[in-house]
């Protein structure tokens, strides 16, 4: 601090003013990880995270080459401009990791997330739970007496708008896959 109490670069007139106001701005980013299918890989990247605190919303893993054993790890995570790159340099310079996207700024990508959404109710909350479920497309795949078990696929946004109008009709639990995620086109 000086003696007009002023921050170095804090004034747009200072010529002294390096900050990068876009960097400050949070983005989230849906990257895809291809990695060797061994043991430990997956504790290595979610360590990369945790190490450096950084966070991940969504987090998804399967094998996709059984005949070369690779796994391909969705990660959605938030972060300024810099912390996104830097989470990309990191990934790409573990051992296991072969290739890094970031579906965000690589072009169009299709996500779809998985979700499990219980909701009881008895009279005109069940038969309302019903016609609600069925305008966003929601599966029926478990009924009681009390309650409904619905299957919804679609992007997280989706998801969260049915979850929310399910609130006040009964809901019990929800279970989420996290975003499965691929590029468009070739």
């Amino acid at each position: 601090m000086n003696a007009l109490n002023l921050k170095k670069g804090a004034s747009s007139k200072s010529a002294y003013n390096l900050r990068d106001l876009a960097d400050d701005t949070l983005e989230t980013h849906t990257l895809a990880v291809l990695v060797d299918n061994e043991s430990g890989v997956l504790a290595r990247v979610i360590g990369l995270f945790a190490g450096r605190g950084y966070n991940i919303d969504s987090l998804t893993v399967a094998e996709t080459d059984h005949t070369g054993h690779r796994s391909r790890i969705t990660v959605v995570t938030t972060g300024t401009r810099s912390v996104i790159e830097q989470i990309k340099a990191q990934l790409g310079r573990l051992v296991p990791v072969h290739q890094v996207n970031d579906l965000t700024v690589e072009g169009p990508s299709v996500e779809r997330e998985l979700a499990l959404i219980k909701v009881a109710g008895k009279g005109e909350k069940r038969v309302e739970a019903l016609r609600t479920a069925e305008i966003f497309r929601a599966s029926v795949v478990d009924s009681t007496l009390e309650s409904f078990v619905f299957e919804l696929t679609g992007t997280p946004e989706k998801i969260d708008a049915l979850i929310d109008l399910m609130r006040p009709l009964g809901l019990v639990d929800v279970a989420r896959t996290g975003v499965a995620a691929i590029a468009r086109g070739l």
